[in-house]
């Protein structure tokens, strides 16, 4: 694999697609939201050059997030380190992906809202506070459907009178029309069932596979999650902040291709499934200096962790609801964060228990290397260089500041009484997307520096603007509950 083009020399990589026979060079960023965008252009007009001074192929005013139509013109510079070709195209069209950032046209100076140079701001701010490491390990949860079927129509935009319902297709659940063919799983039954009952094992294997084998990456395991109706989980092994970033995107990516082969839809949606658990992303963070983790103290009788990293628990808590804005950015997002299906509802810290927000792992005792944070509150529906950014932000700026996160919970916070909660000082986390951001809006200088002043702007006009869409049009639990009133 080619260093960094920032770092060394792309030559390598050019020559490696010629000896492979690659054709076509698929360039990959996320809009301002987190989605995949991609452009392909013919392999053999891809010289080294171009990943010194970029390939001016896009209209910024077609991304989401990005620029205005009098100022469209953008370049891609190709990271060469990225390298890995695409599993999913034959020989005749084989295709080579490399991440990109976002320049400006003209000048080629970084795009402020490059979702990429965010998490590599953040990791620089890191490296500036003296942790020239930090490590992430994201837990990602999905969906894997049969299907979903949009009743009648997805158009409720342009033909908003016909309205919208849906269901959902998936022979492992009680509702499934394939009774008595196949083995359902009950609601809130599906962490860890044996085949034939888990009918996403070659599902998994096969996705796994492909990480692996042509995308380089380590991972930790695979299986079934709670929740009915095809919800799994693929642990990634921990990585630096934008390689992993750049990993999830990856993930997203094969996730979705691998179910589309199989005839199957793939979903990052966090709360598809009323009544059921949903899907979350526990992000664990830690801060190394020199080798050696920031976060880990053997002399600490409670979990082994430094002064250091109760700060960086007090920074996330204090910021918690701000976070939200990032890490839980949808309006379906809100939908998870309820009480009694495992999602964190209540900022609080503790170890082992995962009623609170902030949990440290104790697995192994004396490790340092295995001594982090996990913040449970993020979902996978994020974009993962914003999100990471944002909490690494909120963590340093607990250390900045000596932000005392209090005592550890160590109690199932849901069935304390509002009394004794509000006692203990545990506040909520935001109930929608509309509070979430206007928590941003109040609290977001932790972020300055890192998150420029114009993605927050476009980011927060972006996020209300879903709200207001979805909160304007009738719901199908709306008809049923008020179509007698």
């Amino acid at each position: 694999m080619a260093k960094s083009t920032k770092n060394g020399s792309a030559g390598p990589v050019v020559e490696a697609m010629k000896k492979e026979g690659v054709r076509w060079i698929d360039l990959w960023f996320v809009d301002l939201l987190g989605s995949l965008q991609h452009i392909t252009v013919p392999a053999n007009t891809v010289a080294e050059e171009d990943f010194k001074n970029g390939i001016g192929k896009l209209d910024g005013s077609s991304i989401k997030g990005f620029k205005e139509i009098h100022e469209s013109d953008m370049v891609l510079y190709p990271d060469a380190s990225s390298y890995a070709l695409l599993p999913f195209y034959g020989a005749e069209d084989k295709t080579a992906r490399f991440i990109v950032d976002v320049h400006e046209g003209g000048t080629h100076e970084r795009f402020s809202r490059d979702s990429r140079y965010i998490a590599q701001k953040a990791a620089k701010a890191a490296a500036d506070a003296g942790y020239d490491t930090t490590y992430w390990g994201p837990e990602i949860e999905f969906f894997v459907f049969d299907g979903v079927r949009m009743l009648p129509t997805p158009d409720a935009v342009r033909n908003p009178w016909q309205g919208c319902g849906y269901e959902i297709l998936s022979s492992e659940a009680p509702w499934s029309e394939n009774g008595g063919k196949s083995y359902l799983i009950r609601f809130k039954e599906g962490y860890y069932p044996a085949p034939p009952q888990d009918s996403l094992q070659d599902y998994r294997n096969e996705f796994c596979r492909l990480l692996m084998d042509s995308f380089g990456m380590t991972l930790d395991a695979h299986h079934h999650e709670v929740a009915t109706a095809g919800q799994v989980e693929i642990d990634m092994r921990y990585d630096e902040l934008v390689k992993m970033a750049d990993k999830v995107v990856t993930y997203k990516y094969v996730a979705k291709m691998v179910a589309a082969k199989r005839g199957k839809l793939a979903t990052f949606m966090p709360k598809p499934i009323f009544g059921d658990n949903a899907s979350g992303m526990h992000v664990h963070q830690s801060l190394w200096t020199k080798g050696k983790n920031a976060m880990f103290d053997r002399n600490d009788a409670y979990a082994e962790i430094s002064q250091t990293c109760r700060y960086y628990i007090g920074g996330l808590m204090e910021h918690a609801r701000a976070l939200c804005a990032v890490t839980n950015p949808t309006t379906n997002s809100y939908r998870r964060l309820v009480p009694g299906y495992e999602a964190p509802v209540f900022i609080a810290w503790s170890r082992r228990n995962r009623s609170a927000n902030v949990r440290i792992p104790v697995y192994y005792k004396g490790i340092e290397h295995a001594k982090r944070v996990e913040y449970r509150t993020p979902d996978p529906s994020c974009n993962p260089y914003l999100s990471f950014a944002a909490m690494l932000c909120a963590g340093l700026d607990g250390i900045k500041k000596k932000i005392d996160p209090g005592d550890p919970v160590d109690e199932d916070i849901y069935k304390l009484e509002e009394r004794k909660r509000k006692e203990l000082g545990i506040r909520e986390l935001p109930g929608s997307l509309k509070e979430a951001v206007d928590y941003l809006n109040t609290d977001y200088m932790f972020l300055k520096g890192v998150f420029t002043q114009d993605l927050l702007d476009k980011y927060t006009e972006l996020k209300m603007g879903e709200n207001l869409e979805t909160s304007l049009r009738p719901s199908p639990y709306e008809f049923y509950r008020y179509l007698d009133a």
